[in-house]
């Protein structure tokens, strides 16, 4: 199925949901889930919707906790979270799968200790030639990976009780491969039982359409798709995969010269195509582990052009957007009312 085939065939079957009683989900919640527990969805506030506290690039045949220090993770990190809650941040998602670092019970003593509300995640990630990906996801089955993400729900990521509040995923460019579609398959699984939205490093607007194209045949509507990086393909599929009700993130953002002017930019653009309120914006920052030793590792933050991490959107685009004639309900609409609908526990299905 071509491009324009498949989104003329989405529409089509977007439209005759919303003209049904087939467009109420079977099951809504008002609630999100948090690394202290579930909030209203009312309660989310202010939020940054993609960024890390640790992120570990080793591979997942030697990633593990003891490469670095938990403790010096957490001094490192708090002074910036509480610096967000004191400028109006009331919440972070926190996007690191595991295999790359997750790692609950930090983000759990970070959101007791700084009063931030942390929401984790369940899922794996297939992105950059399967680096990540445990044995099972070669060998086990759509149903048999859906069983253990559901399970992480059910009873708490690794003992923790810590219950994730969304999936996510990584892929790379479309078409995309057989292991990265069996894994949206099985997020299609998990999401019809729980209503955890599904949030997808995503390679190329090719990829993106692919992931629509599965949870469709899953029955799942787009609105359940969060189109993680979707500034890497600055194309017209943004729009119309916007139209079509996936969430568009545009998590990226850095003072690095190009994407000053990129992202006011792409926000204009949904702002003229009507299509502003299923857009996100963050700016992917954390720390990573440098180092291979099995312990001992230090941490550095990403160079990604953000001297001080999570602050360059408060600093810069939201003064940017304001100039360029934006309105402070547009911007509320950016950083509190689409993250709330985003992440509020929905099952979204066909």
């Amino acid at each position: 199925m071509n491009r324009r085939t498949f989104l003329r065939h989405a529409a089509l079957t977007t439209a005759g949901l919303m003209g049904g009683c087939a467009a109420t989900p079977r099951a809504a919640s008002d609630r999100i889930m948090t690394v202290t527990g579930p909030i209203a969805a009312s309660d989310l506030g202010r939020t940054l919707v993609h960024e890390h506290v640790v992120v570990d690039f080793i591979g997942a045949d030697r990633v593990q906790p003891q490469r670095y220090d938990s403790d010096q993770a957490w001094k490192t990190a708090l002074p910036q979270f509480q610096r967000l809650r004191s400028e109006g941040v009331k919440s972070l998602v926190e996007c690191t799968p595991r295999y790359i670092g997750r790692n609950p019970a930090l983000r759990r003593r970070l959101s007791e200790s700084s009063g931030l509300q942390i929401v984790t995640n369940t899922g794996w990630y297939a992105a950059v030639n399967h680096k990540f990906l445990p044995p099972e996801a070669r060998t086990e089955t759509a149903d048999q990976i859906a069983a253990r993400w559901l399970q992480e729900w059910s009873e708490g990521i690794e003992g923790t009780g810590i219950r994730p509040g969304f999936l996510k995923l990584g892929t790379g460019n479309g078409p995309l491969p057989e292991i990265d579609a069996k894994l949206v398959r099985a997020a299609a699984r998990v999401h019809r039982k729980t209503g955890l939205t599904i949030a997808i490093h995503t390679g190329d607007g090719a990829a993106a359409l692919d992931e629509l194209r599965l949870l469709r045949e899953e029955g799942v509507r787009p609105e359940a798709l969060i189109w993680v990086h979707a500034q890497n393909d600055p194309g017209p599929i943004q729009i119309e995969a916007a139209r079509l009700g996936a969430w568009i993130s545009l998590d990226g953002y850095s003072l690095s010269g190009p994407n000053v002017l990129r992202y006011p930019r792409f926000l204009a653009a949904h702002r003229e195509a009507g299509t502003l309120h299923r857009v996100l914006v963050s700016h992917d920052d954390g720390w990573a582990v440098e180092g291979d030793a099995p312990s001992g590792n230090r941490l550095a933050l990403f160079a990604n052009g953000n001297s001080v991490p999570f602050q360059s959107i408060f600093t810069r685009l939201l003064p940017d957007l304001l100039a360029q004639g934006f309105t402070d309900a547009e911007l509320e609409q950016l950083l509190v009312s689409n993250p709330q609908a985003a992440l509020t526990l929905r099952i979204r299905q066909i």
